[in-house]
């Protein structure tokens, strides 16, 4: 594997990967100290309001990410090292786009199709078995997990159209 440093390998430095995280992070709890302060937020006689811990632990977060945003911007003497070399970033890409229409396929298709469509996916892409191992595979699991939550459990997950058709 190549490291990170060779020419050509540069993508973005850790600096600004530091900013962008922590610019994330305060937006994430900013939207917690909103909704803890929109559910109450106060100690009353009886005892914390919904959303009285959500809310220091907002405004903590809050503080800490804000914190590191600002020593990334005004350090004088920056981490402008590469943050991840293109063929890290590739072998990240690979699992996580795949993994983003994994999840964007669950409100149409359903958990279960969703998954084994995904484990077929890899199974073929990354481990290229072949379809005699990947079918039983693929299809096996989602439904060993399906009488495992659905019926034995009795805990609901997303289900789609076959699930549907097939009275669930």
């Amino acid at each position: 594997m190549k490291e990170a440093s060779e020419p050509g390998q540069f993508t973005v430095s850790r600096r600004w990967v530091d900013i962008v995280v922590a610019l994330l992070f305060m937006g994430t709890a900013a939207i917690v100290i909103t909704d803890s302060l929109r559910v109450g937020a106060d100690w009353l006689a009886d005892g914390p309001q919904a959303g009285y811990f959500p809310f220091y632990v907002g405004a903590i977060m809050f503080i800490a990410s804000a914190a590191t945003a600002i020593m990334a911007f005004i350090s004088k003497t920056p981490d402008n090292t590469n943050f991840v070399g293109r063929d890290q970033l590739w072998s990240v890409l690979k699992v996580l786009i795949p993994s983003a229409v994994y999840v964007a396929l669950i409100p149409w298709l359903g958990l279960y199709v969703a998954s084994a469509i995904f484990i077929a996916f890899f199974m073929a892409w990354i481990g290229k078995y072949s379809p005699m191992i990947i079918a039983p595979v693929s299809i096996g699991v989602p439904i060993f997990l399906f009488v495992l939550f659905e019926i034995w459990f009795l805990v609901p997950l997303p289900k789609g159209p076959l699930e549907n058709y097939l009275g669930y």
